[in-house]
């Protein structure tokens, strides 16, 4: 089990991490969903002890990182947004070193050696130099490197980042596989699909801060029925605010020049019937999003997660 208490980190002006909680029990797999910037590297580099925090803390079990770092780490396997990897050994020398680095030598170290680079399929390029590798084999390797040692909890930045659909299809099987096996996973991410298929529960940030915390059908009831529809055209914000003040039941979400987004709230109007109300501003592109985790953090933030 992870408890993770009011984590806050500040770099000069920017409150990067604001008051993070959460908590995440044994075999579950809880994601922290947001986009670039949100604050999840800096919370997970605070979790693994690489980074202080300014106030809050981090338990595992029993264990407080802060008084205990060593024992932490020994049952903690971490996963990297960059690739950890050196280039110019193989991925057996890449995965002997840091197995070495957890305590494992020996007959264990290259047994651990052996399963890994089988489950991520590489074992016939093991001997290769990594520098060969696509980046497809760069990441599954890379996912070794936390697996090694069989932790008990397991934490993984943006570990599909920039790869293909097969090798990311790879690596969320073996997320799943640990996790039913026991391994506590948190998982962090900017892709609503990994988010949905994966994660028991997903936490969504942006600005240091967890907005909505829950699992797929709780986030997803936060939403209700409600639509939530984009404008794009040559508009002012002031006239998109005084036309959406005349339409029942319809909100705004945002508006900025030029884009315009509503929300459907409970009016029972289509979107083509908003499109048609708002026809005297000048729309030339619409966006209209179903309910989902990206309505969801739309009506959060007053932006798309792409965004």
């Amino acid at each position: 089990m992870i408890q993770v208490d009011n984590l806050k980190k500040r770099f000069g002006d920017i409150q990067a991490v604001d008051g993070i909680s959460f908590r995440v029990e044994q075999g579950e797999i809880y994601g922290l969903l947001g986009p670039n910037g949100a604050g999840k590297t800096t919370t997970l580099s605070m979790m693994t002890g690489l980074l202080q925090p300014d106030d809050g803390r981090v338990n595992f079990g029993s264990i407080d990182i802060a008084a205990d770092p060593i024992g932490f780490r020994s049952q903690l396997g971490v996963v990297p947004q960059e690739i950890a990897l050196y280039d110019e050994l193989t991925a057996k020398e890449n995965l002997n070193f840091w197995g070495g680095l957890y305590g494992l030598s020996g007959k264990r170290l290259q047994n651990a050696v052996s399963k890994v680079l089988e489950r991520v399929g590489l074992s016939g390029r093991s001997h290769e130099p990594v520098k060969n590798f696509s980046g497809g084999m760069k990441r599954r390797l890379n996912l070794c490197l936390g697996l090694i040692h069989e932790p008990s909890a397991l934490l993984l930045d943006e570990p599909t980042a920039g790869i293909d659909p097969q090798a990311r299809q790879v690596i969320l099987e073996i997320v799943e596989e640990v996790a039913k096996k026991g391994t506590t996973v948190v998982y962090t991410t900017h892709y609503l699909e990994e988010a949905e298929h994966l994660c028991d529960r997903i936490g969504i940030m942006d600005h240091g801060k967890i907005l909505a915390e829950g699992s797929l059908d709780e986030l997803k009831a936060m939403v209700g029925e409600e639509e939530a529809v984009s404008l794009f055209g040559s508009f002012s914000v002031e006239q998109a605010r005084l036309r959406v003040e005349t339409l029942p039941g319809v909100h705004l979400i945002s508006a900025e020049p030029g884009r315009l987004i509503l929300g459907t709230g409970d009016s029972g109007q289509t979107s083509l019937d908003l499109i048609q109300q708002m026809s005297d501003l000048e729309v030339e592109r619409i966006s209209i999003q179903p309910p989902s985790l990206n309505s969801l953090f739309l009506k959060l933030t007053g932006r798309e997660l792409r965004d």
